[in-house]
Formats: structure tokens, sequence, C-alpha cells
């Protein structure tokens, strides 16, 4: 796994058009819960790294400090190893609310075919062209 969080070919960003049929917003909430579901299991690798290099950088204070070494990197050391410590709990509230995001876009995706599901299979099944909704509402 690799230690950076940068956009791979299966989590790359749904553009933003302005195609809103039903199968284009069916599609682009598929592909957000996906990206979302990948950058959890992304953010779980980052946070345990993380996690990991704090309790380290923890040892490491203590042997500097058995070494006798200046206090001022013992010091140095066990604020690097709190700010680990610090950006893994960050880490950890983003990755929840990924996870959050991705089942509330399964939900919406699931909403949205509910109510416009059966009217695009209706739609979708004429051979003649229908009008827009709100068509008749003017």
């Amino acid at each position: 796994m690799s230690s950076e969080l940068a956009p791979t070919q299966s989590n790359q960003p749904a553009p933003t058009d302005s195609d809103n049929h039903y199968k284009a917003v069916q599609a682009k909430l598929v592909k957000l819960a996906r990206s979302m579901d990948d950058a959890t299991l992304e953010l779980e690798g980052l946070r345990r790294s993380m996690q990991a290099n704090a309790t380290r950088c923890e040892g490491v204070a203590r042997d500097i400090a058995n070494a006798e070494l200046d206090k001022l990197f013992v010091d140095l050391t066990n604020n690097v190893s709190v700010a680990l410590g610090g950006a893994a709990i960050q880490v950890a509230k983003l990755q929840v609310t990924a996870e959050e995001t991705a089942d509330l876009s399964r939900d919406t995706r699931w909403q949205h075919s509910e109510l416009y599901g059966a009217l695009d299979d209706i739609r979708s099944g004429r051979r003649v062209r229908t009008p827009r909704p709100g068509f008749f509402t003017h």
C-alpha cells in the first residue's frame, strides 16, 4: 500500500457535468460510493502507519532520554510523537466521514431509484420522445 492518498484510476472523482439523466445519476452515485470505500481503506492504512510512527517516536524519545542526551531532543521527539498521534486521531475522524458518505450515497442511489426508476423505464421504452419533467405544469 502506498503512503500517499493520490487519486488512482478506480477512485477518480465523477466529472461534474449537466447530465442529469437517470442512468447517469445512478452511475455517479455508484462511483462516489466506491471512491469513498477506497478512501476509507486508504485512510485506515494511513491511520495505522501514523499511529505506529507515533509509538516509535515515543520509544526513540525514551531511548534519547536514557542515553542522557540534551532534554531538548527528548522534548522535540516527544512533540513529534504527540503530533503524529493527534494526526492519527483526525485521520480516524476523516475515515468515519468517508464511511458515512459512502453509506449516504448508497442510500441516495436507492431512494433515487425508488423515485425515478419506473419513470426511466417508461421513458426509455418509448420510441417517441416524451416531454421533459415539468412540461405540463406551465
